[in-house]
Formats: C-alpha cells, sequence, structure tokens
C-alpha cells in the first residue's frame, strides 16, 4: 500500500514540475529525484530499472541525434527557407498559407519528429504570417495539432513511436505502410475542422506586407535529411537502430557546422538537451513504479484483447483519455507493455490513441505545453476555451476516424 501511495504520489509531482515548471526549472530537477526516491523506498526493484533503462536507452540516444540535426538544420537556414517557402506559395492568401503550414507541419513532425515543429518551425510560422499581414492564429494553432497529429507515421516522429517501435515486431517500412492511411486521415479531418473554425480568420484580406526575398536553398541541409531519412528503412533490414543512422546524420551536420565555425561543441551538447534526455529516462522509472504497483493490472481488466474495429477503437479511447490524464509519455509506457500482447495493430492502436489524444488538452503532450510557451513568448494569448473547442471538434473525429483507416490497413496490408 505504502508503495502504491509513494509511486503516484511522485508521478504526480513528476507530471507537476513538467506541466508547471516552477521557477522555469527543467523538468529532471522533479523527475530524477522522484525516480530517486521510488527506486531507494523499493517501490520499484533494481532489476526492473536496469530493464528500462536498456529499453529507454536506444530512444535517448536517437531523441538526443535528431535534436542535435535539427538545431544544425536551422542554423543552415533550412526552416528560415522553409517559411520563404511557405510565403511564396500563399500569393498573400490566408487559406493558402494554412496549407501550406499544413503540409510543411506535416512533413517536419514526419521526418524531423514534433519537437521541429514546435521548437523550430513556429517561430518561423508567426515570422510568415507577420510579414504577409494575416493572422496569425490558424497557422499557429495548426503546428500545435500537427506536432501531435502528424507523429503517427514513422518510428522517429515521435517518442512515443520510438518506445512502442519495438514491441511492434514490424520493420520500420512495415510500420510506415500501416501508419500511412490513419496519419492522412487524421491530417484530412484537422484541416476540414480548421477551416470551418477559423473561417473568420481565413477571409480577412491581409495587410500591406513586403515584397518576400527568395531565401537560398541549404542544399547540404536537405540533402543530409533526405540521406538520414532514407537511411532508416536500410538500416531496418540490417537491424540496426534508428538511433546510429540519426546519429550518423548529425555527425554530418556537426562536421561541416564546426568546420565553417558556425557552432561549438557546447552548443551542440546544448542543443541534445541533456536534462530533457534525463526527464525520459527518470519518467520511465517512476511509471515502471506505478505500473508494477496496481496501474497495469487495473489498465489490463479495461484494455480489450484483439484487433478487430471495436477492440481497436477502445484501445485508441482509452489512450487517448490516460494521455490526457496522466500525459501521453506516461501512457505510453503504462500501455504498450499490454497491448503487445494483443499483436502489433493493438500497439499501433495505442499510437493513435496517445498521439491524437492530446489536442484534447494543454496537458496532453510535453510538445503542446512547449508550444504554449513559445507562443505566449511572441505575446499571442492562447485561450483555454478556444483551445478546449478546437480540440472537442477535430480531436474525437480524428481519433474514430484515423483508427478505422488503421483497421482498413491492417486489413489490406496485414501486420
Amino acid at each position: 500500500m505504502i508503495s502504491e501511495f509513494l509511486s503516484v504520489a511522485m508521478l504526480a509531482l513528476v507530471l507537476f514540475g513538467a506541466v508547471v515548471r516552477p521557477f522555469r526549472l527543467p523538468e529532471a530537477a522533479f523527475a530524477v529525484p522522484a525516480a530517486g526516491v521510488v527506486v531507494l523506498c523499493g517501490a520499484v526493484p533494481w532489476d526492473h530499472v536496469r530493464e528500462e533503462a536498456g529499453r529507454l536507452g536506444p530512444v535517448i540516444g536517437f531523441l538526443a541525434a535528431v535534436l542535435v540535426l535539427a538545431r544544425l538544420c536551422a542554423d543552415e537556414g533550412l526552416f528560415h527557407a522553409c517559411g520563404g517557402w511557405m510565403a511564396r506559395w500563399a500569393r498573400a492568401s490566408p487559406p493558402r498559407l494554412l496549407g501550406a503550414v499544413f503540409v510543411l507541419a506535416s512533413v517536419v513532425t514526419a521526418v524531423l519528429s514534433l519537437d521541429a515543429t514546435v521548437v523550430l518551425l513556429t517561430p518561423v510560422v508567426f515570422a510568415t504570417a507577420a510579414r504577409m499581414g494575416v493572422r496569425p492564429k490558424p497557422h499557429v494553432y495548426a503546428g500545435a495539432h500537427l506536432s501531435n497529429t502528424a507523429s503517427l507515421l514513422l518510428p522517429v516522429s515521435n517518442l512515443t513511436n520510438l518506445l512502442a517501435f519495438a514491441a511492434t515486431g514490424l520493420s520500420f517500412t512495415r510500420f510506415a505502410v500501416l501508419m500511412l492511411l490513419p496519419w492522412l486521415v487524421a491530417i484530412a479531418v484537422e484541416y476540414a475542422v480548421f477551416r470551418r473554425f477559423f473561417a473568420a480568420d481565413l477571409s480577412a484580406p491581409p495587410a500591406e506586407s513586403a515584397p518576400e526575398r527568395r531565401p537560398e536553398t541549404p542544399l547540404f541541409a536537405v540533402v543530409t535529411v533526405a540521406a538520414t531519412l532514407v537511411g532508416f528503412p536500410v538500416a531496418s533490414v540490417f537491424d540496426v537502430d534508428p538511433a546510429w543512422v540519426a546519429t550518423a546524420g548529425a555527425l554530418v551536420m556537426a562536421v561541416r557546422a564546426l568546420s565553417r565555425r558556425r557552432t561549438t561543441v557546447p552548443d551542440i551538447v546544448r542543443a541534445a538537451s541533456v536534462p530533457f534526455l534525463a526527464f525520459v529516462l527518470a519518467l520511465g522509472v517512476v511509471v515502471r513504479a506505478v505500473v508494477d504497483n496496481g496501474l497495469g493490472e487495473a489498465l489490463g481488466h479495461v484494455l480489450p484483447d484483439g484487433t478487430s474495429l471495436p477492440a481497436l477503437l477502445a484501445t485508441a479511447g482509452v489512450a487517448a483519455l490516460l494521455a490526457n490524464l496522466i500525459n501521453n509519455l506516461p501512457a505510453v509506457l503504462a500501455l504498450v507493455p499490454l497491448a503487445s500482447a494483443s499483436g502489433p495493430g493493438s500497439v499501433l492502436a495505442v499510437l493513435v490513441g496517445v498521439n491524437i489524444g492530446p489536442n484534447l488538452t494543454y496537458a496532453g503532450s510535453l510538445a503542446t505545453l512547449l508550444w504554449r510557451r513559445i507562443a505566449h513568448q511572441h505575446d499571442h494569448d492562447i485561450g483555454l476555451r478556444e483551445f478546449s473547442r478546437l480540440g472537442l471538434l477535430t480531436t474525437p473525429a480524428a481519433l474514430v476516424l484515423a483508427t478505422a483507416a488503421l483497421w482498413a490497413s491492417l486489413r489490406l496490408v496485414g501486420a
């Protein structure tokens, strides 16, 4: 009983630190001590701690490499060029700009992970909207929603996907093929709702704007990212962890940047966000303690068996609900071991729930919390009521239709 209470209390403390971030302390300032408490008090055995560390090690290595790769691509001007591409495509039309943001945010999220969309693309969207003289709200909100929804496609698109990838038993390519239709359906639902919800903002005429300069395309960054993306499925064939491919891409960019003195080794280390990596590992240990002390058994009674359409819908619904209650990272850590008993289809349904579901509330994912902070830094007010209304209109529909698309993919392609 004491272990159960202690585990839940430590998880609550970790989530409080991640959501509120009092005194602007990093998430690890709460998660690492909480993990130490559950370990030292015996709420989680040492062998389970080693097991979690072994499971999360490659995931953390991949995350560090992608963060460095995205940061160095930004330094090369890749995201500035993206802003120029969006503006030229939009031709001073807010609806066309929304379409450009949807396409670009979906691709960036899928290829460089949702962190790149939130941290690096969101400021570019603000700047592009300002240069065009259009209202930024629909385009900025699109970045927030797509950082979650558009992360369904690849194992490398989201930390949740990486945590679940090994449990699916799928190759990189098969994972992408199965998730392609749910990815497209979910994005289409979001776009349709956004066009109606933000109709007034999108119909407002743009103010006077300066002519858009054609930015230089950073070919080296584009080629490196493309080669890294191609490397993921190739490495999967030879059973090579995606972390090594991402590391190779980051090293290529780092060597170029260092040789041209555009960055320094301390800058690269900072880009890897070591405190956040420590947070992910500590969170895994705390969630394991909660699972070991009752949550796993409780979820086992709730989570359905099988991969029929009703079972997949129920699995995705439970995952979405849990993500909004305790955040999507703890939710996927708790649910994947249980869902894997029903096969890869059930694990993919969990990912549909934990990736689309967080658009319902601020606390659903760390990406949304980070996006909110960036929006506030740009003096853009994010209203809870408006955010929640948009979430209620998009999330249930996207969740149901994407899960139905997953069921269809499983029947057509096979797991």
